[in-house]
């Protein structure tokens, strides 16, 4: 069996409240119908990297950050991740659901990625990292800094924390912004058909096309 869920928060991180679990999220946990979602990894790779954390949040203020065991012996998360009545907010959701798919066995649908939504709606500039639609949409700034240490420590920092924390507190607000954008540019529907495709390009991507157009003539 995995390491039961645990808390260890609070976790220092200003007004916010971060708490740690240890290889699942606790059974009975509600965080509403509309969930923001973020992975951490050891690289890019889907199919080479570990999955090592899942940090969640219900847009309330509070982010829940699960330290998965190697086992992946995680029922309530994985059971929430697939729940099709639950909507699962990312941002560059094509890297996460692929890692779901790859690590967990999960099919996470239905997802909402704010990236995406980023390139269809903010078509004047080519800054779509979330540090950038952070920044300007809700006028929060984001630091950076953890995106590149080592996830598979048997411990996590509190600065990981914070970081991990930072990647799913803002997504509600950041997906109302940029719903309101789609809306006004008309393509509300192109963004859904693009999220709706998300889990067979996340496969795609787990069976080796992840460099290949299929879509180019040549």
């Amino acid at each position: 069996m995995g390491l039961q869920a645990c808390g260890r928060g609070p976790i220092p991180g200003g007004m916010n409240k971060i708490t740690l679990h240890k290889g699942d999220l606790p059974a009975g946990l509600n965080l509403g119908d509309v969930v923001a979602v973020d992975t951490e990894a050891m690289g890019l790779n889907p199919v080479r990297d570990a999955l090592c954390v899942v940090q969640l949040s219900s847009g309330d203020g509070s982010a829940h950050v699960v330290q998965l065991s190697r086992d992946y012996d995680c029922p309530n998360l994985k059971r929430l991740l697939a729940d099709e009545s639950v909507l699962k907010i990312f941002h560059f959701a094509r890297f996460d659901v692929a890692m779901m798919k790859k690590w967990l066995g999960v099919d996470c649908t239905p997802v909402w990625c704010t990236k995406i939504a980023s390139k269809l709606s903010r078509t004047y500039t080519d800054r779509h990292g979330l540090k950038d639609v952070t920044r300007e949409l809700i006028g929060a700034n984001m630091d950076k800094s953890q995106q590149s240490s080592d996830w598979g420590a048997a411990e996590l920092s509190d600065q990981q924390l914070q970081y991990a924390a930072s990647d799913v507190l803002h997504l509600h607000e950041i997906r109302d912004g940029l719903s309101a954008m789609l809306e006004r540019e008309g393509r509300t529907a192109l963004a859904q058909a693009c999220f709706d495709f998300l889990p067979v390009r996340a496969e795609l991507d787990l069976l080796g096309w992840d460099e290949t157009d299929i879509f180019a003539h040549s």
